[in-house]
């Protein structure tokens, strides 16, 4: 399979003060398209880090890092913003919708920094909603869905521009539990049709959603594993036992 992600030896330092945060500890990890993976730490770990640079929100100090084969560790803000938004989905724990917006438009959003025209847009996000199962609140608000539908849209606009990786940052964080399960449904169907999909919770049993768990301590990669029985459903003792 071919690497959409791949670090080498990704440093990360932040200077507070007179001290300096070294945040990243050469790490090193690859992601293949079509994979599932979860990366989970406790508060420090440099999860969150990780995923910033991922995202291509944060440049490394040092270190490389190659994104659908194009090496964006220099990258400036504007080239960046440009990778983003063609390669990159992004599924927030606090939903980033507009509010005043209907579902249609805030998923149509990035379609509009890609360049297309409205009724392009339109047609496209009306689709990506209906794929999620919201074709028919297309004209609602935010603040007329519940919290999981809410979800749903922000996946839709995630899904819209056919990003290379969906990266979900606690996708689940702001939900009930059966919500929960609901939405990690949802991503279990993405990536059996072949979504890329890099996840950053710390649940146990969400993260038993994926098929990789990549644990981070102290800026570094503590554990890289296979889940070799992703979860449907609600998790069992034994599994758990597995992340």
């Amino acid at each position: 399979m071919s690497k959409v992600i791949e670090t080498q030896e990704i440093n990360k330092t932040y200077k507070m003060g007179s001290e300096i945060i070294q945040a990243l500890k050469s790490v090193s990890i690859s992601v293949d398209k079509g994979e599932y993976v979860a990366f989970m730490g406790p508060s420090g770990s440099g999860k969150s880090t990780l995923m910033n640079i991922i995202g291509c929100l944060d440049s490394p100090t040092s270190g490389s890092y190659v994104l659908a084969g194009k090496d964006v560790s220099d990258m400036s803000e504007n080239e960046l913003a440009d990778i983003r938004n063609k390669e990159i989905g992004f599924v927030f724990q606090t939903f980033n919708l507009l509010p005043r917006a209907s579902c249609l438009d805030n998923v149509a959003l990035p379609l509009v920094y890609a360049g297309y025209s409205k009724s392009d847009r339109e047609e496209i996000a009306f689709k990506t909603l209906d794929s999620v199962g919201l074709g028919d609140r297309t004209k609602h608000r935010p603040n007329e869905l519940s919290g999981g539908q809410r979800q749903r849209v922000a996946i839709a606009r995630a899904l819209v521009n056919s990003p290379s990786i969906i990266l979900a940052d606690e996708p689940t964080g702001n939900l009930d539990s059966k919500t929960s399960y609901g939405i990690m449904e949802l991503f279990h169907e993405l990536h059996a049709k072949g979504n890329t999909i890099i996840m950053v919770t710390h649940e146990v049993d969400i993260a038993h959603y994926a098929h990789r768990v990549v644990r981070l301590r102290d800026g570094l990669v503590e554990s890289d594993k296979v889940n070799p029985n992703p979860t449907r459903g609600l998790v069992t003792t034994t599994q758990v036992g597995l992340v």
